[in-house]
């Protein structure tokens, strides 16, 4: 009888550790490692800016985070060179335009084995994704260490240079059927890098020969890559781009599109 109880004790267990699991909310995590600039404030004080969650001003990505938000996904912050141990409660990974020396005096460069570190992840069930930045804003050299295991590589040209506010310069149409950005039409990404892809990345658009967007999958997992950090604030808070562009529709279709690459059980 004692040995019947211990086994009803063990399932038991066992199911409310899986009910847990089940039921243990997403969450995303974008880097503050690889993006590390500071700037200083109105008091002269040295402050964190530049696409990071909580920052308001047009290179912060507050609204994106209230979109990761409204589908219930938490949010998070890694501020140290990715490992098997801090990456294991991440469901989804941001990089975004790593630093050049210009931005920072000691710029943290992807090395071989943090890209293998997140390769792994990424196999396990992890979904990473990868903003760029054009030839003047990121760096290249070492970054590709880490998008070259996914077969993405980053040119590091500058295409879609915008005089001004004459946004056609910036404007990209994706096709209405678009399996991440269906029905978002018109969009604007300005001074991005292009990317040469090889398996087991594919291009998911084109601009004639020019790769802009690129998937991969390895194992489990995902990758999603653009040469742009793209969903920051002034272009997706309504206030500066002409009603035409949709970027904010964008930014929301590819956050839900994440969010359902993730697997149910990881």
């Amino acid at each position: 009888m004692k040995r019947f109880f211990l086994s009803v004790l063990s399932c038991l267990t066992a199911f409310t550790a899986t009910a847990q699991q089940a039921h243990k909310r997403m969450t995303v995590t974008l880097d503050y490692h690889y993006n590390y600039e500071h700037k200083k404030d109105k008091e002269g004080k040295m402050v964190r800016w530049h696409y990071i969650w909580n920052e308001e001003d047009p290179g912060g990505l507050s609204v994106w985070g209230h979109i990761f938000d409204s589908l219930g996904i938490s949010r998070d912050t890694l501020h140290d060179e990715p490992t098997a141990v801090n990456l294991r409660n991440s469901d989804i990974y941001m990089i975004i335009d790593p630093d050049t020396e210009q931005e920072s005096p000691n710029p943290h460069y992807m090395t071989p084995a943090a890209a293998q570190t997140i390769y792994n992840w990424v196999k396990a069930g992890g979904v990473l994704v990868l903003l760029e930045n054009d030839s003047l804003n990121a760096e290249f050299d070492h970054f590709n260490r880490l998008s070259e295991k996914f077969g993405i590589h980053f040119n590091g040209d500058s295409r879609n240079r915008v005089q001004g506010r004459n946004w056609e310069q910036g404007a990209f149409v994706l096709p209405p059927d678009h399996e991440i950005f269906a029905g978002v039409g018109k969009v604007y990404i300005k001074e991005l890098s292009t990317m040469t892809i090889k398996a087991p990345a594919r291009a998911v658009f084109k601009d004639g020969d020019h790769v802009i967007m690129a998937v991969a999958k390895v194992g489990k997992g995902t990758v999603f890559a653009v040469g742009d950090p793209w969903f920051y604030n002034e272009y997706v808070d309504g206030k500066r781009l002409p009603a035409e562009y949709h970027n904010y529709q964008a930014a929301a279709a590819l956050t839900a599109w994440l969010q359902k690459q993730v697997p149910v059980r990881r």
